[in-house]
């Protein structure tokens, strides 16, 4: 979105769309009335080498403010990833390597400077500081917080009652990362809904340090293709910035059109009135898979560039025009559990192939697609609630749906 189209619009507005909270509000408004750029941190560890789609709802909005003047830290958290963040687990996760996470890390910044603009990002790794502040800072960072505190993290009082081993480690990682914005002076910090207690360690430890405690404002995490669970490599439901432009395309056509309106609220630059006037539209009778297309035309072209996103479109709609896919399909019902199944068991118990064997070889040769859409990657894994149209070869089809 660029500076003039956010001109003609309430900033507050663009702001507020799709955020959970901001707190505390009124202390925000203030800033922005007296005028002066504000210092926005949102960290990302880097604990896989490939962004989302979930994960530029939070890019999405440090452009909105970007656009909006002020001044946009990304932070790269190759010191927590270290540690590892323990928000949402069940259990002790290893800590990476370094050697992981700088591998890890270098794929970050050409992927995120695909929606920021590289001149006016300050890009930042949070082992500056924490190797300068060395073991006996770190203690003393401890000392700030009694083991009381931490256990009124949701994640840990679970695992506590749950008598489920908690690392002392752990709860170093709420303590570090709100060190990062004693260490940046941040004036407003962005996260997930997950993150809130991390997000108001950091207005704890800039009051403790003496500076003006940070704003916070929390976003939601975006659900997956499937619609139910939040996007995630592991869940098998999630649209990589660096996916091919045609898998963008078919991934997005795929979600639901109820999805397809949350969509468009967190990962469009449109404008909140023209996502009134499409909304409008469709209640009057226009089919949803117009505003499908404009979305998926969208997002392709912001991570591959117009041409990509005209092609992708030709392509997807060739392929419905040629009659590739059946058009009445029976929808088959499959049990997966609680742990899923894997593509090539999928395929198996679809009875689209004779053996699990058979389903990876034609993986790797390129013989099975997932919505119209190749499928090679061998650790796909599909979860309760998914839904998905597969195809074996040029002949085989099932419409699957995994309870």
């Amino acid at each position: 979105m660029n500076d003039k189209k956010l001109s003609a619009i309430d900033p507050w507005d663009e702001i507020r769309r799709g955020t959970d909270e901001i707190l505390p509000e009124e202390d925000f408004r203030q800033r922005l009335r007296e005028g002066k750029p504000l210092r926005v941190k949102a960290g990302f560890d880097p604990t896989a080498p490939d962004l989302h789609l979930g994960h530029t709802v939070l890019l999405n909005k440090l452009k909105t403010l970007q656009d909006l003047g002020h001044e946009i830290f990304f932070l790269i958290g190759d010191f927590t990833a270290l540690i590892g963040d323990p928000t949402g687990r069940n259990a002790t996760r290893p800590p990476l390597t370094p050697e992981q996470v700088a591998l890890n890390a270098a794929t970050y910044q050409s992927q995120v400077f695909r929606i920021l603009d590289p001149h006016r990002t300050t890009l930042a790794y949070n082992s500056t500081w924490m190797n300068e502040l060395g073991a006996a800072g770190l203690i003393r960072l401890a000392a700030t917080h009694t083991v009381a505190r931490m256990l009124e993290r949701d994640d840990f009082s679970r695992r506590y009652r749950a008598e489920q081993p908690i690392a002392l480690h752990e709860f170093l990682y709420p303590l570090v990362q709100g060190y990062d914005s004693v260490a940046l002076r941040a004036d407003l910090e962005i996260g997930g809904t997950d993150q809130k207690f991390n997000l108001l360690m950091g207005r704890e430890l800039q009051k403790h340090h003496g500076q003006r405690p940070q704003c916070i404002l929390t976003l939601p995490l975006l659900e997956g293709t499937d619609g139910i669970n939040k996007m995630s490599k592991s869940q098998g439901n999630f649209i990589a910035i660096e996916d091919p432009p045609d898998t963008q395309f078919g991934k997005l056509m795929s979600i639901s059109d109820s999805l397809m309106w949350r969509y468009l609220e967190l990962l469009s630059f449109e404008s909140l009135t023209t996502l009134t006037r499409w909304k409008h539209e469709v209640e009057e009778g226009l089919n949803p898979r117009t505003i499908k297309v404009r979305l998926a035309q969208e997002i392709v072209a912001r991570f591959h560039g117009q041409d990509a996103a005209k092609q992708a479109l030709e392509d997807f709609e060739s392929r419905f025009r040629d009659h590739v896919l059946p058009d009445d399909l029976p929808l088959t019902e499959i049990s997966v559990g609680d742990e899923g199944l894997l593509l090539s068991q999928l395929l198996h118990r679809a009875g689209l192939t004779n053996t699990t064997s058979e389903a990876r070889r034609l993986m790797d040769n390129g013989g099975i697609r997932i919505d119209g859409e190749k499928a090679t990657d061998q650790s796909l894994r599909f979860f309760s609630g998914t839904e998905m149209t597969l195809q074996a070869g040029k002949r085989k089809f099932a419409r699957i749906r995994c309870n």
